[in-house]
């Protein structure tokens, strides 16, 4: 059976666009999409009187947001497979739980009681640090959620760590039938020295080098399964956050990884990945990587 697309929605306008977005991501891989409203208030909603008998329920209140997210991505994608789920579970929880039978969890960037001025929505960011499949947080404006750039945006980590994420990133860029761009920030050593052995060839040469070489080294597998993906390699100097934000405005997807760490729950996201869920100009994958 087909993994879904499994889409955390709660009426929101974010929640909303993760939906269009989500639509078109299994119209590309050929893969049902599953819409999940989950919310603990639920548990208590027959327990507690209403002040005002005309006022709606919190369950018709749901019921209508579900109803608005099918006839959206019915709109999006008339021949989607669409199936929905109402939980009366703590979000982040239910959401992390759905991960084990998903494809793909996608998100908006921030829920209906999200507070203005937040970057991120908490189960947003929960969620994408502990799920157990990709989790995509859809951000940004409209060219990089609506896959104008024609261009998939691959954070390069640290040599075997980031397998999972550059195999998504190539799937990715195959099924857009676009660019994959392979980047690994570097900076020089702080107090480097002219005269220093790693500075022959030109202050920073040697970092230069060594990124370029790990870009080529992530890619190398992938490329050769491959072939048909136009890939750009480039070792860039400066913060990898900062390198990475900057470059998400023309890209339509960025890929980053998240790595397992033994004795600790869950992922755990590192300061690139939580740094370009807040901050990126395009969406987001973050992408686990066993241990």
């Amino acid at each position: 059976m087909e993994r879904p697309l499994v889409v955390g929605i709660d009426g929101s306008d974010s929640s909303l666009e993760a939906v269009d977005w989500a639509v078109d991501e299994a119209a590309l891989h050929g893969l049902p999409v599953r819409l999940v409203y989950a919310s603990r208030w639920e548990r208590y909603e027959g327990a507690l009187p209403l002040d005002d008998s005309d006022r709606p329920s919190e369950q018709e209140l749901i019921d209508a947001l579900v109803r608005a997210a099918v006839g959206r991505a019915r709109r999006r994608n008339p021949d989607i497979g669409l199936t929905t789920e109402v939980l009366a579970e703590d979000t982040a929880i239910a959401l992390v739980n759905e991960s084990l039978h998903a494809a793909m969890v996608v998100l908006g960037s921030h829920g209906r009681g999200g507070l203005t001025g937040l970057l991120l929505g908490s189960v947003s960011l929960g969620v994408a640090a502990r799920a157990h499949c990709p989790v995509v947080v859809v951000r940004g404006d409209t060219t990089g959620r609506d896959s104008t750039h024609r261009r998939v945006l691959l954070g390069v980590a640290d040599a075997g760590e980031g397998s999972s994420a550059t195999r998504f990133a190539f799937r990715e860029a195959v099924a857009r039938g676009c660019e994959l761009d392979a980047v690994r920030a570097w900076r020089r050593t702080v107090g480097e020295a002219v005269g220093h052995p790693r500075a022959a060839g030109g202050p920073g040469r040697y970092h230069m080098e060594a990124a370029a070489a790990q870009v080529d080294e992530a890619v190398a597998e992938w490329a050769k399964e491959y072939p048909e993906v136009p890939l750009r390699r480039s070792a860039v100097e400066g913060s990898a956050h900062k390198v990475l934000v900057m470059r998400s405005a023309a890209a339509d997807l960025m890929v980053v990884g998240a790595r397992r760490r033994q004795g600790h729950f869950g992922l755990q996201l590192g300061r690139v990945a939580h740094a370009v869920l807040h901050h990126s100009e395009c969406p987001v994958a973050v992408v686990p990587q066993p241990a």
